[in-house]
């Protein structure tokens, strides 16, 4: 009836479940989004058929993440669907319209992350005490208790990611290059973290060079991280750090802060060019990186076509981030020794 695990991992099952979550959700979105919007006047049945799918399967961020962290504390089926089922409801992502239920984005994954720890909790405590009718009354607990805890504190993990947007919004004040580095250093800490880079960027209303160096920051930080673990994660691991979301790495980040440190460093470097080669975003493209293209493809949209700037955006989107990522694998683990490749493995089994 699954393992009842307490402290350092609890938490890392949660964090790298979520993690998991995260990746199965938005990776096809970020693949495919830009290159079926290409197709949408060429092919659009075919192409905005495949928009509808991607974007049906990021709204269940939640319930995936729910599922795979049930996977990790070795729980039966019945109780990874109760936990699934209450992660989407405290999520926030399902909202009710006149004419039934409606899906909206991916959620809050803090506050899904919070309702996905109360559930697993409860099943937890359960266990298999109502004996032959766990089947029918573990999913009304796990799901209506663990639902509601998730709702009720769902403003309150909010009021949080807002504080934090503002914090971040105090920034465009600055000069432009240093607002460069900050930008891109929050970015890539946030992207690494439970937070939302995206919903962040797009509450605060990033624009101009504050919404590219963000982009730039991620895509840094992303980079860095594929580099230093690709020597014990599959080709196709490290491909999903920077085409799909570094996120993936934040169980491993948080259980080994020191990791945020290269990735920070990086992101600085990166976001301070970007505010000195004026490379812009909008406030939907904030947060996005090197994700579906989405980041170079909106900066390249604001300036002049050419070969000129193509070779600014390759530099600066991958040229420069793979160089420091090498250069941070260098100087952290091999020359300082703060910490291994191991540490930066993705278990996907």
């Amino acid at each position: 009836m699954g393992e009842k695990i307490k402290g350092k991992e609890f938490a890392l099952n949660i964090l790298n479940g979520i993690s998991m979550g995260v990746v199965v959700s938005l990776i096809p979105s970020a693949i495919l989004g830009k290159l079926m919007e290409a197709l949408v006047d060429v092919w659009p049945t075919f192409a905005n058929g495949v928009l509808d799918i991607v974007n049906f399967n990021m709204s269940l961020l939640a319930a995936m993440a729910g599922f795979s962290v049930g996977y990790l504390f070795k729980m039966n089926m019945v109780q990874m669907s109760s936990i699934a089922g209450a992660a989407m409801i405290g999520s926030g992502v399902i909202q009710k319209g006149q004419q039934g239920f409606i899906l909206s984005g991916t959620g809050d994954v803090i506050n899904a992350g919070v309702t996905i720890t109360i559930a697993v909790i409860l099943a937890q405590i359960i266990g298999d005490r109502f004996k032959s009718y766990t089947i029918l009354l573990l999913p009304i607990v796990v799901i209506i208790v663990g639902g509601s805890l998730g709702l009720f504190t769902l403003p309150y993990v909010k009021a949080v990611t807002g504080f934090i947007g503002m914090v971040i919004k105090t920034f465009t004040s600055l000069q432009p290059i240093l607002m460069g580095i900050l930008m891109g250093i929050s970015f890539a800490v946030l992207i690494c973290s439970p937070v939302s880079s995206v919903a962040i960027g797009a509450a605060v209303g990033l624009t101009g060079i504050a919404s590219g160096s963000a982009n730039l920051g991620i895509t840094a930080g992303a980079f860095t991280l594929a580099v230093m673990g690709s020597s014990v994660n599959s080709v196709g691991t490290v491909i999903a750090h920077f085409f799909g979301t570094p996120k993936i790495q934040m169980g491993n980040m948080m259980e080994k802060p020191v990791i945020y440190l290269p990735v920070m460093l990086s992101a600085g470097i990166v976001g301070a060019l970007g505010a000195i080669f004026n490379i812009q975003g909008t406030p939907m493209s904030a947060g996005f990186g090197f994700s579906g293209l989405v980041g170079p493809l909106t900066a390249y949209g604001f300036m002049t076509p050419g070969i000129a700037s193509t070779v600014i955006l390759v530099s600066l989107f991958v040229v420069l981030p793979i160089c420091l990522g090498f250069i941070m694998r260098f100087l952290f683990i091999k020359k300082w020794q703060l910490f291994s490749p191991q540490d930066l493995l993705i278990e996907t089994k």
